[in-house]
């Protein structure tokens, strides 16, 4: 396994990182704690949740994944070694079960969220604590352009990074990152936390996969020059990349098939013809079309650790065998002449 830090901190983590969104939903407790096992043995240290999961996000499973993230540090007693990333949630209608519904990104919003993230997660402080999504109008989750007639009140960005700054001061927070951001949103943070002396961004996690990478225009520079790492997240398209769901099919259990509603813009026309030849691409040269996706994503200098998540442990170990996958030029050349051909199909 390869590590890196994070942004400018001393936050050593794995390339790889578990992600945990579908313990409490599509895996139990005990599933959970054998993924977190076995990530670990394979020399993964870091872990990504948040306090909205498991997904899909309901009332009665709110916050569910997190109290498994805590029992299984608890009862492993391994809490030092474990490098812990969770979100504090954005505004959303269909969130009215939190924090009554008020999901503004407020100092008190903020540290009543980290504070129950904390009880779950039966641990005093986390280590990268995430701004899961903004709280003002921005283009995120498969918006592709900004419309400035959608414009909303929103708490200023001073004023979040000012709360931030506080729980990284008070020892719950040891650095700070932002999700599903903007080159805007990520250099006014960068800007604000020079102008006021506050503690500096040192990842975003966004979307980047072989169907999406949008990253690449913009934030791929940021993240270079200000030292701001890319958190890869959905980097199998929801799995749509291993293949799984081409021809029609609709594997019982898979989060495409319990939530088809959710993630259409991985099965659009164009997805599916992107991820045909992907997928062809990768048997064309004897690889597991899910380890060809992740090993290209290793293979990006923006790139600080890619978000895996799995409800087996076949395909967990499937993805973690990606960090032993070098491409060779002929798979990258066809890599790149498939997105030419078909530039991000699923923002």
């Amino acid at each position: 396994m390869d590590y890196t830090k994070l942004g400018r901190s001393d936050i050593k983590v794995s390339r790889i990182c578990l992600g945990s969104m579908t313990w409490g939903e599509q895996n139990s407790e005990a599933e959970g704690h054998a993924q977190m096992d076995r990530a670990f043995e394979r020399g993964v240290n870091f872990i990504d949740t948040a306090e909205m999961y498991p997904i899909s996000p309901r009332k009665e499973t709110y916050g569910d994944t997190e109290r498994i993230v805590g029992s299984w540090m608890a009862a492993r007693g391994n809490r030092d070694k474990v490098v812990l990333a969770t979100k504090v949630i954005g505004p959303g209608d269909m969130f009215t079960y939190i924090r009554g519904g008020n999901l503004k990104h407020t100092e008190q919003g903020i540290t009543a969220a980290l504070e129950e993230s904390l009880k779950r997660l039966q641990t005093d402080y986390v280590d990268l604590y995430q701004i899961h999504w903004p709280d003002r109008n921005t283009n995120y989750f498969g918006q592709r352009g900004y419309n400035p007639a959608n414009e909303r009140d929103f708490t200023p960005p001073d004023e979040v990074l000012t709360t931030l700054d506080k729980l990284v001061r008070a020892g719950k927070i040891r650095a700070i990152g932002l999700s599903n951001e903007t080159p805007w949103g990520v250099m006014k943070y960068l800007a604000l936390s020079e102008a006021l002396g506050k503690a500096r961004v040192v990842s975003v996690q966004n979307p980047y996969s072989l169907l999406n990478r949008l990253y690449d225009g913009g934030l791929a520079e940021i993240s270079l020059r200000e030292e701001v790492g890319l958190l890869a997240y959905s980097p199998l398209a929801c799995g749509c990349l291993s293949g799984k769901y081409l021809g029609g099919k609709s594997p019982a259990g898979a989060r495409l098939t319990l939530w088809p509603g959710r993630y259409k813009r991985y099965t659009s026309p164009t997805g599916l013809k992107a991820t045909e030849e992907y997928v062809a691409l990768a048997r064309q040269h004897g690889l597991d079309p899910s380890q060809m996706g992740l090993a290209y994503l290793l293979t990006k200098p923006f790139l600080a650790a890619a978000i895996i998540g799995a409800t087996t442990m076949e395909q967990l170990e499937s993805n973690l065998g990606s960090v032993d996958l070098t491409l060779t030029d002929d798979v990258m050349n066809g890599i790149e002449a498939i997105h030419k051909a078909n530039p991000d199909p699923a923002p």
